[in-house]
């Protein structure tokens, strides 16, 4: 297994000595990830800090399964550790792509979902 890709994630609009990140970890399991397709992940990843600005960390795991006849083999499965919970999310699609952008989009209801409970809470 390769050694998983690296990215620190910082907020341009945010003066330098206050940068936030966010580490993204790409594990492709059994094949090499494309460079494109790795960051095309990473920024699907990072949007989700606009919802949610103290996410620490993505896990993504990227796999194919062996399905038959059905094409839709390509999964992809995020694990992203915010203060307190960690929230998961797995799809699959026909590519890669398709696959990361409906994880991003699950992830991106749970961040919602949980960030309103913090606000109920406090």
């Amino acid at each position: 297994m390769r050694k998983p890709i690296r990215a620190v994630a910082r907020h341009d609009n945010e003066p330098v000595n206050h940068l936030k990140s966010m580490n993204i970890n790409v594990h492709s399991i059994h094949f090499d990830a494309d460079a494109k397709l790795v960051e095309f992940i990473k920024e699907k990843i990072f949007k989700l800090s606009q919802f949610h600005d103290s996410i620490l960390a993505a896990d993504v795991f990227l796999r194919l399964e062996h399905d038959g006849e059905n094409r839709e083999n390509k999964v992809v499965e995020v694990r992203l550790a915010i203060p307190g919970r960690e929230l998961f999310a797995k799809r699959q699609g026909k590519t890669f792509e398709e696959a990361a952008a409906n994880t991003a989009e699950a992830l991106r209801s749970q961040v919602e979902r949980t960030k309103e409970r913090l606000r109920k809470a406090s």
